[in-house]
């Protein structure tokens, strides 16, 4: 049996073009499968290399090699972690010419974003490829209310360069509240903020009870972003509370 169009099957939702030509898709089934819409992230490789979470990938075809020993996950220990199994793994690097690669499809939204020489503070969990431009790192914010830490502070994902980075999230973009700060303050009782884009500064102190209460935080623990630069919230995600967050992320 032959398919030859199937292009039918699918639509694009979504597309960007990096530095070396590679071209980052995200598409999407049209027809639901038992009630969910599956999405997918297909990359076109003309000559160059990409960087993605491992097990994302699906297959692929051309002249394309993989490196193993691309890593970042001592460092971050366990941001960049196997699907599924929680277990800290190498993040693999593909690099070819004139090839074609499928991630997982998933009912996931990806969010396509076009870097030009940003540093970007991430949620755990977002990150999903990139060009190999962009550098994998560890934000780590020692500005944090006393007595929830070891002294190692609190430690985030971080991509920085310029190029094309693909995140994968639970959470529709349209549901993505992006707020503009300019030279401002935001403060977020609640673990929803997923990215810190620009010259900001983060700070977690302790609010007063009086005031805000502790339902989402835990123990009326707030997020406070001062600076120039984007934030972007997702009011409706579930989340942990923020203490028992901070706490995890410590170790």
């Amino acid at each position: 049996m032959f398919n030859p169009d199937f292009s039918n099957a699918i639509k694009v939702i979504d597309r960007s073009e990096g530095k070396s030509g590679t071209v980052f898709e995200v598409i999407e089934y049209t027809k639901p499968r038992a009630g969910e819409q599956l999405r997918q992230v297909r990359i076109y490789i003309k000559e160059g290399s990409i960087i993605m979470q491992s097990g994302a990938l699906q297959f692929m075809k051309g002249q394309i090699t993989m490196d193993a020993t691309v890593s970042v996950a001592t460092a971050l220990k366990g941001f960049f972690t196997s699907k599924g199994s929680g277990e800290s793994l190498v993040t693999p690097k593909y690099t070819g010419k004139n090839g074609e690669i499928y991630l997982e499809p998933t009912n996931n939204y990806y969010y396509v974003l076009e870097l030009q020489n940003d540093e970007i503070i991430l949620d755990d969990g977002l990150f999903y490829c990139c060009e190999d431009s962009i550098a994998l790192s560890v934000h780590t914010n020692t500005n944090v209310l006393a007595g929830l830490f070891s002294g190692d502070g609190f430690r985030q994902p971080k991509i920085t360069g310029t190029g094309v980075a693909v995140l994968e999230s639970n959470v529709p973009f349209e549901e993505i509240l992006i707020y503009q700060l300019n030279n401002e303050t935001l403060k977020v009782d609640g673990n929803f903020a997923m990215v810190v884009r620009g010259n900001i500064q983060t700070k977690i102190e302790k609010s007063s009870k009086s005031i805000i209460g502790s339902a989402r935080s835990g123990e009326g623990i707030l997020q406070t972003y001062t600076g120039t630069g984007e934030v972007w919230l997702a009011p409706a995600k579930n989340y942990k509370p923020l203490d028992t967050l901070l706490l995890t992320r410590s170790i």
